[in-house]
């Protein structure tokens, strides 16, 4: 049947319009980075003493392939922009100081064991996120130290030759301060040749826009998963299916690849409620390593999987046994053989 111009150019039009966005709405995906190996990794605790040999291939037996290893400075106050630190001081844990990190980093590397360096801040009584001055000296002060804690561990860095450095841990506040941190990221460029990452938090990660300074989006991935105690599989995959479409977004917008810099639950019925809560804070929940597992199996299932996916980092392995619960670490815990088992499976 012979239809009028109109419609035959009508009908073109429409299948031209639906062709059009069908390559439209495959564009975001075929945007995204793509990222071939993973790193499959744990923050690890630095020790007190001296290593004896074994932990380190210990850690290998689960298939990890990389570590994190977190020296601190230390700031007295939220307010202040004193911070204070030294990279090798006899009143640190050994793990802790420039002693520590070299031979943990040595024996880890013939073991096939990557390692990033991710110094902390820490603050008496608070949480580092909450870091804020009241002034602009004091801001400009607080950054002109916080240049000099993160440089002498940039050249630290640099000076062992490991490849990746994360430039802050959870300074919510600060990194508002997009020109500030532009300008600590130029200077570390200056002095060490490695990749370079900084740690947001989940509630931070979206605000960030020096992105396109670094090498890697971190997140340190604490997203809420469940409502109540002792959740399902179903329901903590679907949380993360929710989380993944605000973590793409942010991908297609800088374009690099993602790894979750801490991400970690306690064994307890309450481990996905807010993952981030400390354990001293949990003594009165109940034990589960069940729930623990099952947010490691959720996690695997779902954001593991991602093209731009490109590790995770989990919070958080003892160089030497330890049996305090509740705990964060998966060791000995049903969570460990889960981690194991992902592993262990190619990428």
């Amino acid at each position: 049947m012979n239809r009028p111009w109109y419609t035959r150019y009508l009908l073109s039009s429409i299948a031209v319009l639906i062709v059009f966005g069908m390559i439209w709405w495959t564009l975001p995906e075929e945007e995204l980075i793509s990222v071939t190996e993973k790193l499959k990794g744990v923050c690890w605790v630095g020790s007190r003493s001296p290593l004896d040999g074994g932990e380190l291939r210990a850690l290998k037996s689960t298939g990890a392939n990389a570590l994190s290893q977190t020296p601190f400075g230390w700031q007295g106050d939220l307010n202040s922009p004193e911070i204070r630190w030294q990279v090798n001081a006899e009143r640190q844990w050994w793990g802790e100081t420039a002693n520590g990190i070299q031979a943990t980093h040595d024996s880890s590397q013939v073991l096939g064991i990557m390692n990033m360096l991710k110094p902390h801040l820490w603050v008496r009584g608070s949480w580092p996120g909450e870091i804020e001055m009241t002034n602009e000296e004091d801001w400009e002060l607080w950054f002109k130290n916080y240049r000099g804690f993160i440089l002498d561990y940039a050249k630290l860095a640099e000076e062992l030759k490991i490849p990746i450095l994360c430039i802050g841990t959870e300074l919510e506040k600060t990194s508002e301060r997009t020109e500030d941190w532009r300008k600590v990221i130029s200077q570390i460029r200056k002095v060490y040749s490695g990749k370079l990452v900084y740690a947001a938090n989940f509630t931070e990660f979206e605000k960030i826009k020096f992105w396109d300074e670094l090498d890697y989006i971190g997140i340190q991935a604490y997203f809420p998963l469940a409502k109540s105690h002792n959740p399902d599989l179903a329901e903590l995959t679907k949380s993360w299916e929710k989380q993944v479409p605000q973590i793409e977004k942010v991908v297609r917008k800088y374009k690099k690849p993602v790894f979750f810099t801490e991400i970690g639950y306690c064994n307890t019925v309450d481990a996905a409620i807010e993952p981030w809560v400390w354990p001293n804070e949990r003594k009165e929940i109940q034990l589960s390593e069940e729930i623990q597992a099952l947010c490691y199996e959720a996690f695997f299932e779902t954001a593991w999987k991602k093209s731009w996916m490109a590790g995770v980092f989990f919070w958080k392995w003892y160089p030497e046994a330890h049996g305090r619960d509740p705990d964060f670490t998966p060791q000995g815990k049903k969570a460990e053989a889960i981690m194991a088992r992902y592993f262990s499976m190619k990428d």
